[in-house]
Formats: C-alpha cells, structure tokens, sequence
C-alpha cells in the first residue's frame, strides 16, 4: 500500500467527538487496505486500560486500537494523566506512573522538553510500524495561553507532518466562530496544517446546512471534508465519565436488575458496558438507598481513591444500604477498587492515596487491603473457581486486565480465590454465590461469567434469552461506525491530501 501522511484530528475544543472519529477512521483505513495505528501524545482520563506487555494507557486509543486490528502499545499513549483531585493528576509515562502533579507544575515549562522528547520518541518509534498513523488531539488546538507547553495539538502535528482535520461540534451551537476563530488564533505555520474542517454531531436535514458549507469554506479558505450525523444506535465505548449521565438510573420489572454503585472517583465503567447490552439484564447506576434495595446484583466498581470513596459510603448511608441488601438477598460483587472497599479494612500507611491511615471496609469479604506504591499492570488469562472447583472447561481461558495500587490477603480465613490465573496464581475472593470480589478489570465482557453471575436468578431470566458476544457486537459497532462516517465525509478528498506532497 501507499504511504499516507499521518492524520490528526484536533478540535474546537472538548468533547467535540474527536475519540470516536479517530476510532472510525482507524477502522476505515483497516477497511481499505491499510495498517491503520492511533496516537494520542497526551490523554487525561480515569478509564485506562493494560497493553499486553502489562503497561497502562488510556482507554480510547486501546479502543482505537480495537477497531484498527491492532495490539494496544504505550507509544500510542506515551503520556496519561489520572486525575485524582480537581488540582492533582497521576501522570503516567510510557506506561508507568512517576508521581503526583498539580496542574501547575505539570504545565510549566520546567521539564516539558523531556516530556515532548518521550512523546516525540514514541510517535517516531509507532510511525515506522504503521501506515497511516491516526493522530488525535486534546481539547482545543487555539489554547493560545498553553501553546508554548502544548504536547499534544499542533506542535505534535508539526513534528509528525501530519495533515490536521479540524472538527467542530455544530450540537453544542456556534460552530462558525468556533472553527473560524480556532484556525485564525493560529500561527501562521501551524494554519499551514489545517487541510481540512469535519462539522461533528449534526442533528436534521443535511441539507439545510449546504450554505452554511460554503460559506465556512470561503471563510477560513478550507475545504469542508464532511458535516457527520448525530447518531444514536451505534454503540463505541465512551472514556469520559460524562457519559454516565445518559445511562439508566433506575431498576426496572421483569430482568436481573443490576446496579453499579456511583463512586465520585468510579474508574474503568466500560466494565459494565457488555452488561448495558445483554439482553437478560437492566443494567442501572445509583448511588440512592432505595434504587439499591431493588437490585437482584449490586456490582462495586473500580476507583482511583479508594479510601475517599469508601468514606463517601459510609457517610452517605450508601455503605449501610449494600450490606442490607446483601443479607436480605442480593449478590455483591466488587471490582478492583470495589473488591478492596467489600473487606474487613483498608490500610494506607504510606499515605499512597492521602491522609487516612485506615478505613473500615463493608466487612462483606473476610480480607484486608494495603495500599502500596507500585502499581500492578497487566493483562490476563484466567479460569472460573466455585468451591475450589474449576467451573469451566480447563481449555476455557477467559481474558481481562489488571491496574490498582494494592495488596488484598485474607484475615482470620480460609483461602478462597474466586479465579486461577493461566499462570498458576489466584485473584479475588469467594465467600459463595452472592459475595465475592476480583481484581480483573473486563472480567464480564466473558459470557461464561456473566452467566454464572446470573445463575441465582435463573427463574427471573427469559427461557429464550441467549448469552450476549460482547466481542462481536464490539466487532460489529466498529464497522457500522465506519460506514456512518464513510458514507457522510470525502474520503477521496480526504485520501487526497494525505497523498498529495508539497
């Protein structure tokens, strides 16, 4: 295949839909003939997720990396940022944390040209791999307060030579000062990059906005490259938490009703994406005392500081409420953070999450957790134990991924793991049917568990409901994705710029 120059879709500013679009392409360029690889330089995010070399990057460019065909790396995510507070963020390097900074110190020019040569360094190390490279940026390209720290917008373009598609999001209004003053606050060598502008989130006729083409086009003196629907029925999962906010909040009659506890710091909610989707089951999120008293599961997710979000549900009365529910029926699984937050107690003394020295946990599981400063990363292969009995059939491997800070160990307790790793070690803890925690972040995109976390509720389930193929829905997203967008941008002019040469 020809070489094509790398693509960069920036934007007018956050949450204009950049992830996705970039996710399309890669999935596009797979389509035509290409080895199609994401790169985001920099990405701020709760939802990460482990390459198979057991290294952290955010979650969109491993979705990205999904719909291109190809095995997640850190070079497609040098840099990462958790927050953990409104102020101070983890930042995650090639992979691994290296501390804690507040937003100043992050962004002042101190140490920045050690961080743009490591972003440098993996985009030079990713582009000699792959063919084209689908670069994203981050928030707005015309932050003109921040141009001279920028890692991840028209300085990281100018670097790769990439060809910059400037995606505006014509939902939130004003999408003409916002496309015109963003290309004109430009230097004029970074204009120079701007090849093409893409309107994001239409909503109506199309055609009532073929003026409104024109007239941007004669404006800022560059081609409209396509003007993408809003949609609805085409399901990629989200990395932003702002996406809770369009999710169920409420039990419903007649399924498994399932709720994912609220945490103010909730991690990895993609987890329980595949359960949005299966048909057996009302997936809802709540943090409300009576929502919880309806719920058949009650599922405690992931965190990023665990310790303050179990002070929350205690204070809250939330704490108190899963553990009635518990008693009076309902299973309570727990998941990483959610699993720490289900033990006996949860110990910091080396302060790697803040002050709090101990916290009582829910007292749910017979374990104690001590928060340590390395942090464990990697993806796995594991089976099923019940009882101390494997449940599956021993060549039925099931995958997942691991990321906290922490070590849980029993207390006064017998030894009960809930899974067996491929490589002969244990994870989580099994009380029985209705109580029991894990480390393994993905572990319900695996139909085998999910079905045998149902199994208490088999006469709620429909005779006819069918085990949901969490990875051939995703399959099958990627590519109704790439149709969406196919059939409403230029790809031949597209294509066209990223082989013309000046």
């Amino acid at each position: 295949m020809e070489k094509l120059h790398p693509i960069m879709f920036a934007g007018t500013g956050s949450d204009v839909g950049k992830s996705i679009i970039a996710a399309a392409f890669c999935r596009i360029f797979r389509q035509d003939g290409y080895q199609p690889a994401p790169f985001k330089a920099q990405n701020m995010a709760l939802n990460s997720y482990a390459t198979p070399e057991g290294l952290e990057i955010g979650r969109a460019q491993a979705v990205q990396a999904e719909a291109a065909g190809v095995p997640c790396h850190t070079d497609m995510n040098p840099l990462l940022l958790k927050p953990s507070s409104d102020h101070t963020s983890q930042v995650v390097l090639n992979g691994r944390p290296i501390g804690n900074r507040s937003a100043y110190e992050y962004f002042r020019r101190e140490g920045r040209e050690e961080l743009r040569r490591e972003v440098c360094n993996a985009y030079d190390r990713l582009a000699q791999r792959y063919n084209p490279i689908v670069l994203e940026g981050a928030g707005s390209i015309s932050e003109i307060n921040l141009r001279d720290t920028d890692l991840v917008n028209l300085p990281m373009a100018m670097h790769a030579g990439a060809d910059v598609i400037l995606v505006g999001d014509i939902d939130r209004g004003g999408v003409f000062g916002s496309v015109y003053g963003s290309i004109q606050l430009l230097r004029p060598e970074e204009r120079e990059r701007v090849k093409g502008i893409l309107i994001n989130k239409f909503r109506g006729d199309i055609r009532l906005f073929e003026s409104g083409v024109t007239m941007l086009e004669e404006l800022c003196g560059i081609p409209v490259v396509g003007v993408v629907p809003y949609y609805k029925d085409i399901y990629i999962e989200e990395e932003d938490s702002v996406a809770l906010a369009t999710k169920s909040l409420r039990a419903e009659q007649g399924k498994v009703n399932v709720a994912v506890i609220l945490l103010r710091h909730l991690s990895n909610f993609t987890d329980f994406n595949v359960l949005e989707r299966d048909p057996r089951i009302h997936l809802f999120y709540t943090n409300n005392v009576d929502e919880l008293a309806k719920a058949d599961i009650i599922l405690l997710p992931g965190s990023k500081s665990t310790i303050d979000d179990l002070y929350e549900l205690r204070r809250n009365g939330v704490a108190g409420a899963i553990v009635r529910a518990h008693r009076q029926g309902a299973t309570v699984m727990g998941i990483c953070g959610g699993y720490q937050m289900m033990g006996q107690e949860v110990l910091d003394p080396e302060h790697v999450e803040g002050e709090i020295e101990r916290m009582p946990g829910l007292g749910l599981l017979p374990v104690s957790t001590r928060m340590m400063g390395e942090k464990v990363t990697r993806q796995i292969a594991f089976r099923l134990i019940d009882n101390g009995q494997l449940t599956i059939d021993n060549s039925q491997l099931m995958q997942g991924y691991e990321i906290h800070m922490g070590e849980t160990v029993p207390v006064d307790a017998p030894v009960s793991p809930l899974n067996l790793l491929e490589d002969g070690h244990t994870d989580g803890y099994f009380v029985d049917h209705t109580c029991m925690g894990t480390y393994i972040h993905g572990i319900l995109d695996n139909p085998e568990f999910v079905d045998f976390l149902l199994e208490p509720f088999a006469d709620k389930l429909s005779q006819t409901a069918e085990a949901f193929d969490y990875h051939q829905f995703k399959e099958e997203q990627y590519d109704k994705l790439a149709d969406h967008v196919r059939s409403h941008v230029n790809l031949p002019l597209i294509y066209q710029i990223l082989t013309s040469h000046d």
